[in-house]
């Protein structure tokens, strides 16, 4: 018969317990025991959610009567934190919010302005739901927040001015597409006067139209000449894009000046930021990446060129010059940069979850990616890469698409990085780019580019195909079995055998 002994207080004295079993007295069999349940007490006291973002996330939670498992406390136990949050925990503090994912939750009313409270906030999605009204300017006020998504809900109303600006800045990834009444201009938002019967009003109206289509073509000529001269313009767009034309000193050659518009910083305050550089988080060709944080607190990766490094100023040049005038939410976003003599370092968006590669066979290799989660990250990257090729005038070419060139923030999106082999084409009728070296790494290399050195967009896109093995398969691109062979390789082999 099932049977539970327990005890009213714990027992310090003992640090093991036996357990006997005897058969009954009328039993022709000997016991047997099919389960055994042990409960511990352990102490809370101390790493409990702080109070402030445990009470703006159940404020959450009640206002839009969030179905998850939400209950008790947000973050702790680690291993049973809220569905759709991520917490900071810190060594010497309690836990903090760091990222909630609400989306496709139903959601419907105004935005919350508890979410203001949570100060920690560095990721916040809200896109496709009912969200209505406009947007809080509390939301402009988390120092922290780097990605704030929008999108599908029926917003209204102007964008809060500063979350705009920290968005044209660098600072922030916002999305807000498909909310067909939200505005970031005020004068879109001043709805249509209402229709007079009058004709007085149309006498007017004719010249006044006249007047406006005479100014618009003029406009647009000077538009067209100064796009003749190369000028470009950054503006932000709801699918924060920008189309992108490469300064012609790329072409030309070794133009060591560096005119960007984003943030520059000086060695000294490289090494504030990155703590003296005591992080290291990533190496490549250029040299090695530092964990770091701005004065608003805002974590963000530090590229730091080696004096050894193969990849000299031109490189760099090639890098800053690219993140600093082209946008997108498939390639990883520059904050700033530092040119300071010797000091070459590029300050870019922080993308906490790492490389692909580190997911297929690193250190992250134990949470395995879900089919799903596999599939959002080849289409995502497969965006950044078709932006390149068919969003900017004239095509950029990467040139070293690579699973450990492909970062993944905390909701696992992903992001081209590393730009410092891209390629322009200098013309509209050019169907390839020559080079006088091969550059690029082992086993993503086109077998075209490895005997003309003719590089095109198709050198990419093969590149990327090898991406998508490794993301199917978990192989890396180079196996030994025994002999080295690629994954190329490796797969026409297993497909010949109906594998």
């Amino acid at each position: 018969m099932p049977s539970t002994d327990y005890g009213r207080q714990p027992d310090d004295g003992f640090d093991r317990y036996d357990i006997s079993l005897n058969a009954t007295a009328n039993s022709t069999l000997p016991p047997i025991i099919n389960g055994v349940e042990v409960f511990l007490l352990l102490p809370t006291t101390g790493v409990a959610t702080v109070v402030q973002d445990a009470s703006a996330i159940t404020a959450v939670r009640d206002k839009y009567r969030v179905k998850k498992n939400w209950m008790g406390d947000p973050c702790m136990p680690r291993k049973f934190a809220w569905d759709g949050l991520s917490c900071n925990y810190a060594i010497s503090g309690p836990p903090t919010v760091k990222s909630l994912n609400l989306s496709s939750m139903g959601l419907s009313g105004n935005i919350s302005s508890s979410f203001g409270d949570l100060k920690g906030l560095q990721y916040l999605d809200l896109s496709r739901n009912n969200l209505t009204g406009s947007i809080p300017d509390t939301l402009s006020q988390l120092s922290s927040l780097t990605l704030l998504d929008l999108t599908g809900n029926r917003l209204t109303g102007e964008i809060p001015s500063m979350l705009l600006k920290r968005s044209q800045d660098g600072f922030l990834t916002l999305r807000y597409n498909n909310n067909p009444e939200l505005c970031s201009n005020g004068n879109s938002c001043v709805p249509p006067k209402k229709k007079s019967n009058s004709m007085v009003p149309v006498y007017v109206a004719i010249p006044i139209v006249v007047v406006l289509v005479i100014l618009l073509l003029l406009v647009l000529l000077i538009c067209m000449r100064r796009r003749r001269q190369g000028t470009a313009s950054n503006s932000i767009k709801p699918q924060n894009e920008t189309r992108f034309t490469p300064p012609h000193s790329w072409d030309r050659n070794r133009d060591s000046s560096l005119q960007l518009n984003n943030q520059r910083f000086t060695y000294e305050e490289i090494m504030v930021i990155t703590n003296n550089f005591q992080r290291v988080i990533g190496q490549g060709g250029f040299g090695k990446v530092y964990d770091g944080f701005l004065e608003n607190g805002t974590q963000v990766a530090v590229k730091l060129r080696s004096e050894s490094s193969a990849q000299g100023v031109q490189e760099f040049l090639v890098e800053a010059q690219t993140l600093a005038k082209i946008h997108h939410k498939n390639l990883v976003t520059m904050i700033g940069y530092c040119n300071d003599r010797e000091h070459l370092a590029l300050v870019y968006e922080y993308m906490s979850e790492g490389a692909l590669h580190e997911h297929l066979r690193g250190r992250h290799y134990d949470t395995t990616l879900t089919w799903a989660q596999r599939l959002r990250i080849a289409q995502e990257s497969a965006q950044g890469l078709e932006y390149l090729h068919k969003g900017c005038n004239p095509p950029l070419i990467h040139r070293d698409v690579k699973t450990s060139n492909i970062l993944l923030n905390a909701n696992l999106e992903a992001k081209i990085a590393d730009f410092g082999l891209l390629k322009a084409f200098n013309y509209d009728d050019d169907t390839h780019v020559s080079t006088a070296r091969l550059v690029g790494t082992h086993g993503y290399i086109a077998p075209e580019y490895l005997t003309t050195l003719q590089v095109t967009n198709k050198t990419d896109v093969y590149s990327f195909g090898v991406v998508l093995l490794e993301i199917v398969t978990g192989q890396p691109r180079i196996l030994n079995n025994p002999e080295p062979s690629s994954i190329t390789k490796w797969v026409q082999e297993r497909l010949s055998q109906g594998k």
